[in-house]
């Protein structure tokens, strides 16, 4: 038995709304990325600070740029949305690890990931088509 469900159609202002979150999430993901794979100084201290080595900085972020990537191509987006999830995952449990506040620094990767899920949800119909709102 084949069970259809129907999704809406991409509107423009969902597809306009899902470009912005999409494009804010990835704005801040490619510069925490940079950083971290250029090994700034305060870059180097917060790891220290988290309990990491200093020089895992780089692994973090060809990690985290190579996921990223793999987000923005269309056809690999949702493959990236998952990878990025369980690497914010690892953020709020290190930040968890250390006591940091909840709201501004443990809670900080989850908004991100409701940025991602939200834009990648809002522009495109399979991903919908996975999880449908109900009326």
């Amino acid at each position: 038995m084949q069970s259809t469900i129907k999704t809406t159609a991409t509107t423009r202002p969902m597809l306009w709304t899902g470009r912005i979150l999409t494009a804010l999430a990835a704005l801040f993901l490619l510069f925490d990325g940079v950083t971290h794979v250029m090994q700034i100084a305060p870059v180097a201290e917060a790891m220290t600070q988290l309990g990491y080595p200093a020089n895992a900085a780089l692994t973090i972020g060809i990690i985290q740029l190579i996921c990223l990537l793999l987000y923005l191509v269309p056809s690999t987006s949702l493959l990236g949305a998952v990878l990025l999830t369980a690497y914010l995952g690892g953020a709020v449990t290190t930040n968890l690890r250390i006591g940091a506040p909840l709201f501004s620094n443990i809670l900080f990767p989850v908004y991100v990931g409701l940025f991602i899920w939200g834009g990648l949800y809002l522009r495109d119909e399979r991903l919908r088509a996975l999880f449908p709102l109900r009326k």
